[in-house]
């Protein structure tokens, strides 16, 4: 089951990165295995209630960022998906990270916007543009791939953080 979670984050990393979306089949993929993996092996040594406590509150910490127009639906699907595969108490850490992460693309984009020397390293921090598709409605653009910053800071704690473990 551990393969399955490292697959989830690395599609998840992928697609918010070239997309800037986490679409809602890749959410339920992730939930669906993380189930499967609490009724059965357990890779993390989790129990429900801890699952079920670090869905809640990744889920609905991040909520609010959307609510207030901060962050898209999917990256807070996937923190409350995240949450249900490691818990609350290794949730925590993987948010500061990614949101560190997060921070330093937010301040190398707004250092380099108004720079035209990279304007090709700016377009890749912005991601991809969707106002010449004229069957994709208006959206607020998402310049943070938070998502693939969640992804990429469990995918690291699945390797480092839970060998002491």
């Amino acid at each position: 089951m551990a393969l399955a979670l490292l697959l989830w984050l690395v599609l998840a990393i992928v697609y918010d990165l070239r997309e800037r979306r986490v679409p809602n089949w890749l959410v339920l993929f992730g939930g669906v295995f993380a189930l499967a993996a609490l009724a059965t092996t357990q890779p993390f040594d989790i129990g429900w209630s801890e699952a079920g406590l670090g869905a809640a509150v990744g889920f609905g910490f991040l909520l609010f960022f959307y609510a207030t127009g901060l962050m898209g639906a999917g990256d807070v699907k996937f923190a409350g998906v995240l949450g249900l595969w490691v818990g609350l108490s290794d949730l925590i850490p993987i948010w500061v990270v990614a949101s560190l992460m997060a921070f330093a693309h937010a301040v190398l984009w707004r250092k380099l916007r108004d720079w035209p020397i990279f304007p090709r390293l700016t377009s890749m921090l912005v991601g991809p543009s969707r106002a010449s598709e004229p069957d994709v409605p208006a959206r607020r653009v998402r310049i943070i791939p938070y998502a693939a910053y969640l992804a990429l800071a469990a995918a690291v704690w699945m390797v480092w953080g839970r060998q002491g473990s």
